[in-house]
């Protein structure tokens, strides 16, 4: 245990912490862990902000894939007991920082601001009023020795919102030339402005379900889409995952494993289909429910991120569906977007300025969430 380390979260005990208004400089190692188990995407970047406006720079990046070992345990955290994952937690956070470390050393990184990390969820039930990113420990700082800005979703959810998506602000900040920010991770969620609001929700399963299945192909995720375009649509499958009531609700909503595995993997099961006919009417369930969303207004830009975003079928399909303009950036953007805004919301943190949006998340008000470690 280092003797002179404290927790500053402000919400928790009131320690007081100035931030520095005037810094228009950060350097930043974002750090973040999808559901779809794809790795922990790593970007060192530069934060500008002049005159409130933010801007960036990638300096470095990378996705180090999950060990055999971790892809396993990780993959079914949902079953786990809350004591369970908990010492889970602590050897993942062990993990981590050895990961962040090695990233740090093989850039030759020294001049850092802080490490702002979203950790990997564990469980996501915000109805509970639960939400548990492991990976977010004080021992991250302990070994990183690091200003580290963490836990990001926890107050959120205390303060009865979803804990999700916190991606929204980021688009808000970094990405407004586009009427929409789409993310095709493990699940989809879009974000974008309705009556001068930022608003931003769920749509739906993507990756999470379609890399679950080509699993039992012996693959990883199918490349391209190429094994999803060889199959046929089952349509009475297709309408039941049309039918299902989330898709009835209005936002503030979110999604976690616990639902896929509780309503939507039931259902595909129940139809005993060759894989390739499972992913084809699923990449057909996916496409229609973004469509839907995207063609609430017309003529409109629409930024695609995530790994969903190399899907080809997938984006072409969608875009069979609608008349607005898809937009898929440079292949840093596409999969490091979630670590660069994350390490925004971790400067946001450090400046005491709002990062959580009531809008989007239906928490009671905007707030600044996360919690600090540093000397």
């Amino acid at each position: 245990m280092v003797k002179d380390t404290f927790l500053l979260a402000f919400f928790q005990n009131g320690l007081l912490f100035l931030p520095d208004m005037n810094k228009t400089e950060y350097r930043i190692v974002g750090v973040m862990s999808g559901t779809s188990l794809d790795g922990i995407d790593l970007v060192y970047v530069s934060f500008y902000n002049k005159i409130g406006s933010w801007s960036f720079k990638i300096n470095s990046s990378e996705t180090v894939a999950y060990p055999k070992k971790w892809f396993n345990i990780l993959k079914h955290l949902v079953s786990k007991s809350i004591k369970e994952v908990a010492e889970i937690d602590a050897n993942y956070t062990q993990f981590l920082a050895k990961i962040i470390k090695e990233f740090i050393k093989n850039n030759n990184i020294n001049d850092i601001d802080a490490v702002c990390s979203h950790g990997h969820t564990a469980l996501h039930q915000p109805e509970n009023k639960l939400t548990y990113q492991i990976g977010n420990l004080l021992s991250l700082y302990e070994i990183l020795q690091e200003t580290i800005v963490c836990n990001f979703r926890i107050q959120d959810v205390e303060l009865g919102g979803q804990g999700a998506p916190l991606v929204p602000i980021g688009d808000a900040l970094l990405f407004k030339d586009y009427e929409f920010c789409l993310n095709l991770g493990g699940f989809a969620n879009i974000s974008t402005e309705v009556d001068g609001k930022r608003i931003a929700y769920d749509i739906c399963p993507v990756n999470i379900v379609l890399n679950y299945y080509v699993s039992f192909l012996k693959f990883d995720f199918d490349d391209e889409g190429k094994i999803a375009s060889t199959g046929a649509i089952q349509k009475e499958l297709l309408v039941t995952l049309n039918s299902l009531e989330f898709y009835k609700q209005n936002y503030p909503k979110s999604l976690g494993l616990e639902w896929v595995e509780r309503e939507v993997l039931p259902i595909i099961d129940s139809f005993n289909l060759a894989t390739k006919d499972i992913l084809r009417t699923f990449v057909e369930h996916v496409a229609i429910q973004i469509a839907k969303e995207i063609n609430k207004a017309s003529i409109s830009k629409v930024l695609i991120t995530g790994g969903g975003a190399y899907h080809e079928f997938l984006i072409e399909r969608i875009q069979s569906k609608t008349s607005n303009k898809l937009i898929i950036p440079k292949n840093t953007l596409v999969e490091f977007k979630e670590a660069i805004v994350f390490g925004l919301l971790g400067v946001l943190k450090l400046r005491e300025e709002i990062n959580c949006l009531s809008s989007v998340t239906g928490a009671k008000h905007d707030h600044s969430s996360g919690i600090i470690y540093k000397h």
